[in-house]
């Protein structure tokens, strides 16, 4: 209706109905309560999860705080330090609380009214609560579990490669968080920054994790819930976990690796040329990348720049690198898995390697060698005339490409564009390249491999050539001219002068001086009458001469030395 057309007689009517409600509402407030006729239940707290729902039938862990309507407190599991537990259904608790747990979630909490005739009637019971009580409960539901249960395994991160699975008898290293099924913490590996070592499905462990870790991959995360019948049962363990308790296992498997195991190659990347593989005996030089089985790095050749260096088979690695290392190719790639006791068994060493850890090598092949081997020839191209070979003492000029066994270049005559110039057999390069030299014909190629003991050792060359390294040199032989016979750095071509003295005294004053003597033997050279040694410092071998027949050292020559100098070594005398 509009207020303009209210009137007397309407407001009168408005006055008499806001009376009304007045006094219903007074009524109501004092009126007394009406009896319950079934539970009451107020959910005060709900978790985002719910791990699980009591059924009936289930057996229960929680906390309760009894009190009757005006909050006068009867009774509370607080109090006594432990949590009531029991069977759900099965007429082990009050009407109303049987009713009122089943649906709960575990860390679920809710306010519980109980009409006396769901909870002690009429009878009460005995002091504590009076006949007809109303019952409040303020309940904490912590755990819930059925005898029926067995071990539950939720997988949460599932690694891309999985090799291999846990089977029993094998052994594990693994990180684990321990909780009750509310969530409490009552243990962790984390915190004691070691994994827990174990074997699987032999007994050593709780009935639920010998279960719970079958079938695991390394990387693998699991929750693995078990009841109590599977875990610590009645009792407990006695201080964290509280007894008829389920357990949670919040799991991470890092390794894994059988007893039986032997070590296993992988990934395999072998070159299109292998000659020759490595066997007992032989000295490899390697980069490894270090692992263990979840991938954790513990060591790297590469971050030394440098290779490792060692003998394979003899015991000086351990003994799955001793095994595995047999049977390769230089410039192979493999990946060696070790089990520990081919390793560093279950002491492991110390900060960077656990006891008991599977290992992971990636390796790579440099060069290997055996201490018996020799210089390998190959002849690449063969010269189209070869009226001589290559001898000791002849002054040879080649060329050559030096490089290590992986390809990597040391060093090219080709770059400077002159050849490289020796004498055979005078210790002017490495053995084993005076080796690769005889025999050889002007034009002729060769590729030469030549191991470190006959080339620069265990030391090599620093910033040029690593210690222990195999050499490769593809030699080109330009020109050959031809030595003397050995011992000797002078020889005549024609007979020699039965006034040789004489020759060589231009003063005449009875004295051959090192400049005379100087001068005559490069004159004889000059005129194609003698022959120094090539590839020499003419001068060198002229004063080394002059020294010789210098008897008494006085820098002079005379007849007398001259002749005594002759009749003693008439066998061998260049002069």
């Amino acid at each position: 209706f509009s207020f303009r057309e209210t009137t007397p007689k309407m407001i009168k009517s408005v006055q008499w109905v806001l009376f009304l409600s007045v006094l219903v509402a007074f009524a109501a407030c004092n009126a007394p309560p009406v009896p319950l006729d079934d539970i009451s239940i107020e959910k005060t707290f709900v978790p985002e999860q719910c791990v699980r729902a009591v059924k009936v039938g289930d057996y229960v862990r929680y906390h309760y705080i009894g009190t009757f309507p005006d909050g006068k407190k009867f009774d509370s599991s607080y109090d006594r330090g432990s949590t009531y537990n029991v069977y759900v259904g099965k007429k082990q608790l009050i009407e109303g609380m049987d009713k009122a747990l089943v649906g709960m979630c575990v860390n679920e909490r809710s306010l519980v009214k109980i009409p006396p005739q769901l909870a002690y009637g009429k009878k009460g019971y005995g002091d504590l609560i009076p006949p007809d009580s109303i019952l409040h409960f303020d309940v904490l539901l912590l755990d819930v579990w059925n005898p029926e249960d067995g071990v539950q395994i939720k997988t949460y991160h599932t690694p891309s490669v999985c090799t291999r699975k846990v089977e029993v008898s094998d052994y594990v290293r693994y990180h684990y968080n321990g909780t009750l099924l509310d969530g409490t913490l009552f243990d962790s590996s984390h915190t004691r920054m070691r994994t827990y070592d174990t074997y699987v499905g032999i007994g050593w462990l709780i009935a639920g994790m010998d279960q719970g870790l079958l079938g695991m991959c390394v990387g693998e995360r699991r929750f693995i819930t078990m009841p109590p019948s599977l875990g610590y049962g009645e009792n407990g363990d006695g201080s964290d976990i509280p007894g008829q308790a389920s357990l949670v296992f919040d799991v991470v498997l890092l390794d894994l690796h059988n007893p039986r195991d032997g070590i296993t190659v992988t990934n395999q990347i072998v070159p299109d040329s292998c000659t020759r593989k490595s066997v007992s005996g032989d000295f490899i030089r390697y980069h490894y990348n270090g692992s263990l089985l979840d991938g954790t790095f513990f060591d790297s050749s590469y971050s030394r720049n440098h290779t490792y260096d060692t003998y394979v088979g003899l015991g000086y690695v351990i003994a799955g690198m001793d095994q595995g290392l047999i049977g390769i190719c230089v410039g192979e790639k493999r990946t060696i898995t070790i089990p520990p006791h081919l390793a560093y068994g279950e002491e492991g060493t110390g900060s960077k390697i656990p006891g008991s850890a599977v290992l992971v090598f990636d390796v790579h092949i440099i060069d290997f060698h055996n201490p018996s081997d020799i210089t390998e020839i190959t002849v690449t191209k063969k010269a189209e005339d070869c009226e001589k070979k290559t001898k000791k003492g002849d002054f040879v000029k080649y060329h050559y490409n030096a490089s290590l066994m992986d390809g990597t270049a040391i060093d090219s005559t080709y770059n400077y564009g002159k050849t490289y110039n020796i004498v055979l057999g005078a210790n002017q390069v490495v053995p084993g390249m005076e080796t690769g030299l005889m025999d050889m014909c002007v034009g002729e190629k060769r590729h030469l491999i030549i191991p470190p003991h006959l080339a620069y050792g265990e030391r090599g060359v620093t910033g040029e050539v690593p210690g222990s390294a195999v050499l490769v040199f593809d030699v080109e032989l330009i020109s050959v001219e031809e030595g003397l016979p050995e011992g000797y750095m002078f020889i005549w071509n024609e007979d020699v002068s039965p006034d040789l003295f004489s020759e060589m005294d231009k003063d005449n004053n009875k004295l051959v001086e090192p400049s005379e003597f100087t001068d005559y033997i490069m004159r004889q050279v000059n005129e194609g009458k003698g022959r120094l040694a090539p590839g020499f410092d003419p001068y060198r071998i002229i004063d080394n001469m002059f020294f010789n027949q210098d008897r008494n050292g006085d820098g002079k020559i005379t007849e007398a030395e001259f002749k005594l100098k002759a009749d003693e070594s008439a066998s061998h005398d260049e002069l």
